[in-house]
């Protein structure tokens, strides 16, 4: 059985507090798993969450501030102890090739697993792997920064009552899939169109078009929400987003479920982002992220 879940591992900005770790995100796609900017205390938020680090095949970082990257080393240090079977992908922003090195070469370890370095240097398609398509898109922050997105295929969604109608089971279903047509049976009268699950990642940032264009319609975004709206100037002196921008994004890219994250230790109650979430018009799902929250993707449109 498939399993597509956000694990959240860590929702601090800047600093980790006595509630909050640094940011850690883990996306579950099926067999395959996804961290996004493992900061400091990450490999710890694995063991309590149960993520091992055999879950991994791929690493995103947006940027290279400490608390979107400072759980590298021991991250990667970890899938070489615990001798991971399958070769892992590492994405950042090529300007921070010199980070991710000294990171990745921290200390002195044996390295047992290989890891293929993926470095980002303009929007575009990263990879496709089984069940998805890797998108990239800068964003707008002091240093260089990427969100990612992930889109699945579109397929199609086949209807027991017409392929009974047609006295088409067992094995000449999956005949029918494959080659489009079984006995004067096309697969377009037995199925109807299945849009492909979407997912997509923004941290640290201004307004700005890699935003509205990573959020376009996906099915979960998961988007920083550093200060909430009274601080907007705050958040542009430095380059994040407010509760209320972050809303307005998602409300505006016809987003399904929206997950708040990386909160400044200036504000103590997570209830002032969803009032703000919400009186900025967004009518979807929403979820204000805390350490250790797992968040299962919308059911199928």
């Amino acid at each position: 059985m498939s399993v597509r879940e956000l694990v959240v591992l860590g929702t601090a900005s800047q600093v980790p507090t006595r509630h909050r770790n640094h940011n850690g995100y883990l996306l579950r796609w099926d067999g395959q798993g996804l961290l996004f900017d493992p900061g400091e205390g990450t490999q710890r938020q694995m063991l309590r969450a149960g993520v091992a680090a055999h879950d991994i095949n791929r690493i995103c970082i947006t940027h290279f501030h400490g608390d979107h990257s400072l759980g590298l080393a021991g991250v990667i240090q970890r899938i070489n102890l615990d001798r991971v079977p399958h070769p892992v992908t590492a994405h950042y922003p090529a300007s921070g090739e010199r980070f991710f090195e000294r990171l990745r070469y921290a200390t002195a370890y044996r390295e047992t697993v290989r890891i293929a370095q993926r470095p980002v240097s303009a929007d575009g398609e990263l990879d496709r792997a089984k069940g998805y398509a890797l998108q990239a898109r800068k964003l707008s922050h002091p240093v260089e920064s990427y969100g990612y997105r992930l889109t699945e295929p579109d397929g199609r969604r086949m209807l027991p009552e017409k392929l009974a109608a047609h006295g088409i089971a067992g094995p000449d279903v999956g005949r029918l899939q494959r080659t489009g047509e079984l006995d004067g049976v096309t697969l377009d009268e037995v199925s109807e169109a299945r849009p492909g699950q979407s997912f997509a990642f923004v941290m640290d940032t201004r307004l700005c078009d890699g935003v509205h264009a990573l959020a376009a319609g996906v099915d979960m975004l998961v988007i920083e929400s550093t200060f909430l709206d009274e601080d907007v100037q705050l958040a542009e002196e430095h380059g994040h987003l407010t509760a209320g921008q972050a809303a307005r994004v998602a409300a505006d890219a016809g987003v399904r479920h929206l997950v708040l994250t990386h909160f400044s230790q200036r504000y103590a109650d997570p209830a002032d982002f969803e009032r703000q979430a919400r009186a900025a018009g967004f009518g979807g799902e929403l979820t204000i992220a805390t350490d250790l929250l797992r968040v299962p993707l919308p059911k199928r449109r």
